[in-house]
C-alpha cells in the first residue's frame, strides 16, 4: 500500500450556499467526490457511474469452469 497525502482545497458553490472541503487522504477525497456526484446527478445516476468505475478497475472474478478455474 502506498503512503501519500493529499493537499487540496475544494470549494463548491450551490444555489443554496457553498461547501468547502479539505481532504487529506484518498478515502476522504472519494467520499467528497461521491457526495458531490449524488448532489449533482442524483442517487441512481451516481450509483450507475460508480458501478461503471468499479467494473472497469476491479479485478475480474474467476467464474466456475472458465479460464483459471480450479
Amino acid at each position: 500500500m502506498s503512503s501519500h497525502s493529499i493537499d487540496a482545497d475544494i470549494k463548491v458553490k450551490w444555489a443554496e450556499g457553498q461547501s468547502a472541503y479539505s481532504p487529506s487522504t484518498p478515502e476522504e477525497l472519494l467520499l467528497i467526490a461521491i457526495d458531490l456526484l449524488v448532489r449533482d446527478r442524483g442517487g441512481e445516476a451516481a450509483r450507475s457511474f460508480i458501478d461503471q468505475v468499479i467494473e472497469r478497475y476491479a479485478p475480474h472474478a474467476v467464474t466456475a469452469g472458465g479460464p483459471g478455474a480450479r
